[in-house]
């Protein structure tokens, strides 16, 4: 990509939403209401804003490799702290996506340097899922699994938080798990029953 061509798009960009509406960059810089936590992967074919259809301000966004929500990753944990106890989001999704190549990664035995300590997260999902995936014999549909699994244990990581707990407690608040099928550009509900959930792992994960 011609990186002069990203300013000349900007520009174009500029206007067209100039022309739409005058105010637009005057109300973008009010402030931020989300009501929407979208955590996805960095991937470059998996845009969040585009494939939900959404407008800056209405959904905020983090993104790492392989959608991941480890408890030590202090910018995840950091990014649901401002969007939970401070901008007062109602939702947390997290989105994976078939054909991801982080989760891909974790499911070869090769040393990845530097990424192996964050693989090993996907890792362990595998290891708390393992006679599910042994039973599956097609890798391509173990590898999808694998990205489904991902998605919920990562819900679940979600919930163990003090925020999401006080959320819950406070508010209407819950915790959604999605696939983003690039073959068909669907995504998939994967229907994480947060309640359940909650009360499965508050035994042991209650902080308030």
């Amino acid at each position: 990509m011609d990186l002069a061509q990203i300013f000349l798009n900007n520009q174009l960009w500029i206007e067209q939403k100039l022309k739409t509406d005058a105010n637009f960059f005057t109300n973008l810089s009010q402030g931020q209401s989300p009501k929407v936590l979208y955590i996805g992967c960095s991937d470059s074919r998996v845009t969040a804003e585009e494939l939900m259809g959404t407008k800056p301000g209405e959904v905020f966004v983090h993104r790492n490799i392989a959608n991941m929500v480890p408890n030590t990753d202090l910018s995840a944990m950091s990014v649901i702290n401002y969007a939970v106890s401070h901008l007062k989001v109602n939702h947390i999704v997290v989105c994976g996506h078939y054909y991801c190549n982080g989760v891909k990664a974790a499911m070869q035995s090769a040393d990845m340097g530097i990424l192996n300590p964050w693989l090993r997260n996907i890792r362990d999902v595998y290891r708390l899922h393992k006679a599910e995936l042994d039973s599956i014999t097609g890798e391509e549909a173990k590898y999808k699994r694998l990205v489904e699994l991902n998605v919920q244990e990562q819900c679940v990581n979600i919930i163990k938080t003090s925020d999401v707990q006080n959320a819950y407690k406070d508010r209407d608040f819950t915790v959604h798990g999605w696939v983003f099928d690039i073959h068909t550009g669907k995504l998939i509900d994967l229907k994480i029953d947060f309640d359940n959930i909650l009360k499965e792992i508050m035994e042991i994960y209650r902080i308030i």
